[in-house]
């Protein structure tokens, strides 16, 4: 892997994260900090929901985050507490505000890259 840093320019990629934060089962997360912000690469594996599989490290009954992101590959299930909601697949670009719960739909892992709050997101303690 090459790292380039320079003034203006910064790479990174995520076979090599600074961080991974492993979900209650069916996934985890992978960070890398670029441009001093935090990226996600999140692998939702099949039966993953956000209620049962991040809300106990979160503490909360919904996800308090908001994301900033695009769909890599498989489908995600996206409940606002309003109980609207939307489906995302491959080739999406998403914005998702606080307040909602989530799951993976189909038997295939959802890859989702996060811009958004993601500096706490799945992290323990």
């Amino acid at each position: 892997m090459v790292k380039l840093a320079t003034k203006n320019a910064e790479v990174k990629n995520f076979r090599q994260p600074e961080e991974t934060r492993p979900f209650e089962g069916n996934g985890r997360i992978e960070i890398v900090t670029v441009g001093g912000q935090p990226v996600a690469r999140g692998t939702f594996e099949p039966g993953w929901r956000w209620s049962r599989n991040v809300g106990p490290i979160a503490g909360t009954d919904r996800c308090e985050a908001s994301h900033l992101g695009y769909c890599l590959s498989g489908r995600m299930r996206v409940t606002m507490s309003d109980g609207g909601g939307i489906d995302v697949g491959p080739g999406d670009a998403i914005a998702i505000p606080p307040g909602h719960d989530a799951e993976v739909v189909g038997d295939e892992p959802c890859v989702l890259i996060d811009f958004g709050e993601v500096s706490d997101y799945a992290r323990r303690g």
